[in-house]
């Protein structure tokens, strides 16, 4: 009996243990993807600063810096502008829309020519050589170009394909409404007239004397039916009365 019982204590110790490790673990699991999504957060909004400090800083360099300090801003400019704007799109439409994996795999490999291009860019703003600077600038403006060229366009045909699945909808939407509210105003459509019954086929002799069903009369079929029938007499003719006892004698006129 005693060991039975220290069996069971033993088992609701070990139960109790591994509940504890569990809650542990579990904590442990919690914190650490609440610790990964602050720290997520986090960098995401200091690249978000970065990102708006740099773009501050071109559109000053392109204002204050004229010649070819200036225009190698205009060209980072535009191009990390047309690159994120790209981004953006791509990665907002291909929630909805699965076929666009394939486009944001293609700008994933053209984001990779654009950061090789910015980070050039970076570099010959330090540049002292001012010829050198200006060799290179024809070549800069074309690779921006196409670059951005090349995103503008996905980024146009995501636009396009949105608005064009958005306008079908909407065409599918109003054909059903319409539908719908024809059938709400029903009562506004011509009932059509109902068709008069036929008239029944007219009984044989034998029937219409036996259940005494006859066609409506006419004074046409009157009159040749009282004319068909034998005339009587109006009037009975006089015949010999009979007399009674107890009637009297009928006198005669010359009697007084």
């Amino acid at each position: 009996m005693a060991r039975r019982r220290r069996s069971v204590v033993g088992t609701v110790l070990t139960v109790i243990a591994l509940l504890f490790l569990l809650c542990a673990v579990l904590g442990i699991y919690a914190t650490v993807k609440a610790v990964g999504a602050a720290k997520r957060g986090v960098d995401r909004t200091i690249a978000q600063a970065r990102r708006t400090v740099e773009d501050t800083t071109l559109r000053a360099r392109t204002l204050a810096q004229p010649g070819p300090a200036g225009e190698l801003a205009q060209l980072r400019l535009t191009l990390r502008t047309s690159m994120r704007v790209t981004q953006d799109a791509l990665e907002a439409g291909v929630t909805e829309d699965e076929s666009l994996k394939e486009s944001l795999g293609l700008f994933e490999r053209l984001s990779a020519h654009g950061r090789e291009l910015d980070a050039e860019l970076r570099r010959l703003e330090s540049e002292p050589d001012r010829g050198r600077l200006v060799s290179r600038l024809p070549g800069l403006r074309e690779r921006t170009e196409r670059i951005t060229r090349s995103a503008d366009a996905l980024r146009w045909a995501a636009h396009d394909r949105a608005r064009r699945f958005a306008d079908d909808d909407l065409d599918t939407l109003s054909a059903q409404i319409d539908v719908e509210a024809g059938a709400l105003r029903h009562w506004t459509k011509e009932r059509p007239t109902p068709a008069a019954a036929p008239w029944p086929e007219a009984p044989a002799p034998e029937a219409a004397a036996a259940d005494g069903q006859t066609w409506p009369e006419t004074p046409e079929s009157r009159a040749a039916r009282e004319s068909s029938r034998p005339s009587r007499p109006s009037l009975t003719p006089p015949g010999q009365r009979a007399v009674y006892p107890w009637q009297r004698k009928p006198r005669p006129e010359n009697t007084a």
